[in-house]
């Protein structure tokens, strides 16, 4: 794994701030030629697999975590995949009902990587895979989904694949800062062979990604049989997904289910007629889709990536988990979380940043104007990822989940309770038993800052008077976080490592 730097970190940050404007411009094809158009059942073509591979600077590149696989039993291995990639084109406006149809439009030769994290031990192995389409929107390859629950995929013993589907992560955007770090820039000897038609073609790379992992488990998986396949993705790469869901999933068949983490209103399209991507706000998942569909959502993305437009009701095959106190990402998935080998120690520094608030980040490159979200995120995400994967594996589907109340007369804004945490919505002891004020809303500076969240302690005399000793506070905390696990919202082991933060801190002293 490669990371941990100033200059990567800082791609990842504005691959999430620019997420909200949609997919990454898709650039010409070269050379396609035409395809023949079909209404039925898609064939993915099994691509040729080449790796490990070495060489090079002997590193592979893309954000994800900075520990040694080897301390959690688990190993990396990177491989090269290529053939022909097939583009869509819709002849029809795109609904807001999801129930889209596409036909193939053109063909290209492409050549890609992927990244795989795989237990070591083949008896540890789940069974079920997840495919996380990396994150591009800042011009590099992150992992945004497995930096906030590798912790729990690992624990399950799943694998994980990430797949560059997208150009830009090849070669690069227009930043010098962040295209030095895409894989062609930062390592052109071991990445130098890849090529990349454009973004029209990320749908069918990334189908083909799949059958690489289900037709040639003996290479990718290392031997590891597959038996279920999660389409993941975190942010731009979930509005790619959601377009994905509605055209492509009932026909193509590769995968069992789709978790998509922090979509928006609005989603990628295709190359047929269409209007833009900033007019498609209410873009529901198809009710017709037999597949499961989980979405999480935190504070941030009901408003800020405006999904409140979107919203639509529980059913057989959908889920959404909305859940208080969270932003879009917060001081956990901006540094913590990448060095967390699921100890304990993290858990301790995640919540510490309820009141040793961070505000600027790598060394003052990123300044909010206000101290960023310490909320929940990891802890209920590793808790649907559980979910997700009973799902897919058993049939039996998540919990249903409230929803967060929104202000019906004030735009962008949520009710909120004595101690201004929003109401409604998946609860958890940061907002039931708090010590702070923690909203997905309300940020300013930078212009990311607004999806980080704000987080705002509880002075001295607000605590004293919840909490009227340490003992006080721990017996409250401790009673929220097993409603949580009760519910199904936070896993045991979790919530043994949030009770010990509790206890050990200096809360009610």
């Amino acid at each position: 794994m490669q990371g941990g730097f100033v200059k990567f970190r800082l791609a990842v940050i504005a691959a999430l701030a620019l997420a909200v404007i949609g997919a990454t411009p898709m650039p010409a094809p070269a050379a396609p030629t035409s395809a023949a158009p079909t209404s039925a059942r898609i064939t993915v073509p099994v691509p040729t697999v080449e790796g490990p591979v070495t060489g090079g600077n002997g590193k592979t590149v893309v954000q994800s975590s900075n520990f040694d696989l080897g301390l959690v039993g688990y190993e990396q291995a990177e491989y090269f995949i290529a053939g022909t990639a097939t583009s869509y084109a819709n002849a029809e406006p795109l609904t807001a009902d999801g129930r889209w149809t596409v036909t193939p439009d053109q063909t290209a030769a492409y050549k890609t990587r992927i990244v795989v994290y795989r237990p070591i031990d083949a008896k540890r192995f789940n069974g079920t895979v997840m495919v996380e389409w990396l994150n591009t929107s800042g011009g590099l390859d992150a992992g945004a989904n497995w930096t906030m629950t590798h912790v729990e995929q690992i624990r399950e013993g799943m694998a994980w694949v990430g797949v560059t589907a997208q150009r830009i992560g090849i070669v690069g955007g227009s930043n010098p800062l962040i295209a030095s770090q895409t894989l062609q820039h930062a390592d052109p000897v071991r990445y130098g062979s890849l090529s990349h038609p454009g973004d029209e073609f990320a749908y069918d790379i990334y189908s083909q990604a799949a059958q690489a992992v289900r037709k040639d488990a003996a290479t990718v998986l290392g031997g590891l049989r597959p038996q279920h396949l999660v389409a993941v993705g975190e942010s731009q790469s979930a509005f790619w997904l959601t377009a994905y869901a509605n055209a492509l999933a009932a026909r193509t068949r590769v995968f069992d289910g789709f978790f998509l983490h922090g979509r928006a209103g609005a989603t990628a399209t295709f190359t047929g007629p269409r209007s833009s991507v900033a007019d498609k706000v209410r873009i529901h998942i198809r009710r017709d889709l037999d597949v499961p569909v989980m979405v999480f959502t935190t504070e941030a993305d009901l408003v800020g990536l405006s999904y409140a437009t979107a919203r639509q009701p529980d059913s057989n095959f959908f889920r959404d988990w909305e859940v208080a106190g969270t932003s879009h990402y917060d001081t956990y998935g901006l540094g913590i979380g990448q060095t967390d080998a699921g100890t304990g120690d993290a858990d301790a520094r995640a919540f510490a940043t309820m009141t040793d608030t961070v505000r600027s980040l790598y060394g003052g490159i990123i300044s909010c104007a206000l101290p960023i979200n310490a909320g929940p995120h990891t802890y209920v995400a590793r808790a649907a990822v559980a979910a997700m994967n009973r799902w897919v594996r058993t049939g039996r589907a998540p919990a249903r989940a409230p929803r967060l109340q929104l202000d019906a007369t004030t735009p962008g804004a949520f009710v909120v309770d004595a101690n201004g945490n929003a109401r409604g919505g998946i609860r958890t002891p940061h907002v039931d038993a708090p010590i702070a004020t923690l909203s997905g809303v309300g940020q300013s500076g930078n212009s990311f800052c607004y999806l980080f969240g704000t987080t705002a302690p509880f002075d001295a005399a607000k605590l004293a008077s919840l909490y009227p000793s340490h003992a006080a506070f721990v017996k409250e905390w401790n009673a929220a976080t097993e409603r949580a696990v009760k519910l199904g919202f936070l896993l045991p082991a979790d919530a043994s490592r949030i009770k010990a933060a509790a206890a050990q801190s200096a809360v009610g002293n």
